[in-house]
C-alpha cells in the first residue's frame, strides 16, 4: 500500500499549522506532506502595521515555510484549480509549465485575498495592506513623500503629497493609519519645512462605526482619539473615484491625494470557485464542525475561506481572524491524524475571546471576555497577546529585542523605496 498524500494548499496561518501538527504527529512514514503557497514564508499579519511603521524589523514578521516544516515538502507555487473527483489540484510555479498534482487527502487553507469594489482609479492608484511587501511599500511610500514635500515649490502639489486616505475602518485598516501617522508625525521633525499640521490623515468607513470587533462604545472611544489626532474620520462615506489621485468620496467632498490605501474587507479566494467542492453564498468552503468538507471524503479545511459553525453559537460561523485559525488548525493536523488511523474526529469548539487593536505608540483599545480597556494598558495587551501567539521561539526573540531596542533609540524614519526599483540610474545611465 502506497504512503498516503496530504496537500495543503496554502501557507498562511491554518496551512503552516496544520502542517506543523501534521509533522509532529504523523509516525515515520505514515504519510508525506506537502505544502503550497505562493511566498516561500508565513506573514504574521497583526505585525505587519508596526511593520509598516518602522517599530519591528519587516523580516521579523514572517516565519520561513522550508526552515519550520522540515519534514514536509514544501512547493512555492499557485493553486489556480481543485478537482477533488480526480484528486488534483492544479499548480502554477513561478516559471515553467502548470500542472497536476495527486493527493489523497487535501487542506484547503487558501486564506482570503482584498475585497475590492469597481471604484474608478483604485486598481491603477490605490493600494493594499495584507501582505509584508505591502507593509514595506506603504512605509516607503509615505517617507518619500515627506521628501518630495520638503523638496517642491508648488503648493498644490505640496499638499497632495501630504495628504494619505485609508478606506476601512476595521482592523487592518484602523491600526495601519495609527501606526503610519505615528511614524509620519515624528518623521516630520526631520524635515524644517514640514510641520505635523502638514500632515493630513483621512479615515473612509462606509458603516456607522469603526472597529465593530471591540464593540461600539469602544469604536466611539477610538474615533473621538483618532479626531483627537488631527485625523479626518468619515463615517457612512464611500470611496467613489479615485481617477488620477483624485479622491471623490460620496459626501460630495473632493481632494488630491498621493496615497490612498484600500483596507475596506476581504473574501474566499476566488480560486475555490475553481473547485468541485461545496461553497456558501459568499464563496467559502462549507465546513462541518470536525473541519471536514461538508459533503466529501478526504477534503478538509478551516480559516478565512471556510463557513465554519462556531459551537459555542448556534447558528453563527467563527470569525475570520487568527484566533480562530490557529486554533482551527491544530484541530483539523489532529483529526487527519486521527481519520488516517480510522479513530472518531473530533469537533472544534473555541468560545471567542475577545479583541485588541494598537493605536500607535503606547495607545490601544481591547475587549476580552468582557473587559474593556484603552489607552497604554490595551496596548500592552495587544503587544503580549500578539508576541505569544508569533509562530517560532526564534521569530519571538527577534520581535521582543525589536522592541527593546526601540527603548533605547529612536526609529529609523528613512525612505528604501529605490530597492524596488533598482534598475533605474542603470537605465538612466544607457539613454
Amino acid at each position: 500500500m502506497s504512503t498516503p498524500h496530504i496537500v495543503v494548499a496554502g501557507g498562511g496561518y491554518v496551512g503552516m499549522y496544520t502542517a506543523l501538527g501534521l509533522q509532529k504527529a504523523l509516525r515515520k512514514r505514515e504519510a508525506r506532506v506537502t505544502v503550497i503557497d505562493p511566498r516561500s514564508a508565513m506573514t504574521y499579519q497583526p505585525f505587519l502595521p508596526e511593520a509598516a511603521a518602522g517599530s519591528v524589523e519587516p523580516r521579523h514578521v514572517v516565519v520561513p515555510l522550508r526552515r519550520t516544516l522540515k519534514g514536509c515538502d514544501v512547493l512555492t507555487a499557485r493553486v489556480t484549480a481543485i478537482d477533488h473527483a480526480a484528486r488534483t489540484v492544479r499548480v502554477e510555479p513561478p516559471s515553467g509549465a502548470p500542472y497536476d498534482l495527486a493527493y489523497d487527502e487535501l487542506v484547503v487553507a487558501l486564506g482570503s485575498v482584498s475585497r475590492t469594489l469597481p471604484v474608478p482609479g483604485l486598481a491603477e492608484h490605490g493600494r493594499g495592506f495584507k501582505q509584508i511587501e505591502e507593509a514595506i511599500s506603504l512605509r516607503n511610500q509615505v517617507l518619500e513623500c515627506l521628501d518630495t514635500a520638503a523638496s517642491v515649490q508648488d503648493p498644490v502639489v505640496r499638499a497632495s503629497t501630504l495628504t494619505f486616505v485609508f478606506v476601512g475602518g476595521g482592523y487592518a485598516g484602523v491600526e495601519a493609519l495609527a501606526e503610519i501617522e505615528d511614524m509620519a508625525r515624528f518623521a516630520t521633525r526631520y524635515y524644517e519645512t514640514i510641520s505635523e499640521d502638514d500632515l493630513r490623515f483621512v479615515l473612509v468607513e462606509a458603516a456607522d462605526r469603526i472597529l465593530p470587533e471591540v464593540g461600539p462604545d469602544m469604536g466611539r472611544y477610538t474615533v473621538d482619539r483618532l479626531v483627537d489626532r488631527s485625523i479626518d474620520v468619515r463615517l457612512n462615506t464611500r470611496l467613489d473615484s479615485y481617477t488620477d489621485r483624485h479622491v471623490v468620496l460620496s459626501d460630495g467632498e473632493e481632494f488630491d491625494a498621493a496615497t490612498l490605501v484600500w483596507t475596506a474587507g476581504v473574501k474566499a479566494n476566488p480560486v475555490l470557485a475553481s473547485s468541485d467542492l461545496p461553497l456558501d453564498e459568499k464563496g467559502r468552503l462549507m465546513a462541518l464542525p470536525d473541519l471536514s468538507v461538508e459533503g466529501v471524503e478526504h477534503a478538509w479545511t478551516a480559516g478565512d475561506n471556510a463557513a465554519v459553525p462556531d459551537l459555542t453559537s448556534p447558528g453563527a460561523m467563527c470569525s475570520p481572524s487568527a484566533q480562530h485559525a490557529v486554533r482551527q488548525a491544530r484541530v483539523l493536523a489532529a483529526n487527519i491524524v486521527r481519520s488516517l488511523r480510522g479513530e472518531e474526529l473530533q469537533d472544534y469548539a473555541h468560545k471567542h475571546a475577545g479583541s485588541v487593536a494598537s493605536l500607535g505608540l503606547h495607545k490601544g483599545v481591547a475587549q476580552v471576555y468582557g473587559v474593556k480597556l484603552k489607552g497604554f494598558p490595551a496596548w500592552f495587551m495587544h503587544r503580549t497577546y500578539h508576541m505569544s501567539r508569533m509562530p517560532t521561539f526564534n521569530k519571538k526573540v527577534r520581535v521582543v529585542l525589536d522592541w527593546t531596542l526601540a527603548l533605547f533609540f529612536r526609529r529609523d524614519v528613512v525612505s528604501l523605496g529605490p530597492l524596488q526599483r533598482p534598475r533605474d540610474d542603470f537605465e538612466r545611465a544607457n539613454l
